[in-house]
């Protein structure tokens, strides 16, 4: 794990173990000498936990701690840390067909209906990370184009006037074929996170179906622990 990667962890620990009580971090000089390493690396930790939500750094009185982010749970990857900015999609093509037995299971569509497929990349800091493949329901978003596909999949969903309530993902650790590695210009053989989402709308409707593969992916989950879950699991 790179050092800045074991600050991030090592603050967010002492964070909700809420060892910081009022509410502030060391300043940058303190950490670094705390931590052994360069303020350059606490600078890019602090930039990772600003990026999230956790801090906000008020030039010249201190950093401090977002209280309502302690309290909840907290999941956060390698493409959801990083600003908008800093992401960019590319549109690799676009089509509509009819849906097959598969796609009418997963949107409760009619034989007759037809769904919209796009594949993109995501950029991220100028660099291909992740290749998408995805699928909408046409019945929903009779319209769609390349500038959607390029931008906020979420954003074009609530301005057709849906509500999104959750996604469910679940993610496999692959390597990269041949037609990936040509796309994501890495080498065959690649480790990759392949990840699974299924958008969901208020109204329980599945709005999207999605399969991504990310190279150098990393997640971090903080989540309270239930224990009643916990004993149902044993009992």
């Amino acid at each position: 794990m790179k050092k800045r990667e074991f600050i991030v962890q090592d603050l967010l620990s002492k964070i909700y173990q809420e060892q910081f009580n009022d509410g502030k971090l060391p300043n940058q000089r303190d950490l670094a000498k705390q931590y052994g390493v360069s303020r350059f690396t606490i600078q890019q930790a602090i930039k990772n936990l600003e990026e999230i939500g956790i801090v906000r750094v008020v030039q010249g009185s201190g950093i401090f701690i977002h209280e309502k982010w302690v309290k909840n749970p907290l999941i956060f990857n390698s493409l959801t840390r990083t600003p908008y900015d800093r992401i960019h999609s590319k549109m690799i093509s676009l089509q509509k067909t009819k849906a097959t037995l598969d796609e009418q299971k997963i949107f409760q569509l009619a034989p007759h209906d037809e769904v919209w497929t796009f594949e993109r990349v995501r950029i991220v800091n100028y660099k291909i990370e992740q290749l998408e493949t995805s699928k909408l329901p046409a019945r929903l978003f009779p319209q769609m184009t390349q500038e959607v596909v390029e931008h906020s999949i979420q954003r074009y969903v609530e301005s057709c006037g849906y509500r999104i309530s959750h996604y469910i993902s679940s993610y496999t650790p692959i390597t990269v074929n041949t037609a990936q590695a040509k796309i994501l210009l890495c080498k065959r053989g690649t480790p990759a996170m392949q990840i699974s989402n299924r958008a969901i709308l208020e109204d329980g409707r599945v709005y999207e179906f999605s399969n991504i593969v990310a190279i150098d992916y990393s997640v971090t989950y903080i989540r309270p622990f239930d224990r009643e879950i916990h004993r149902s699991r044993i009992d």
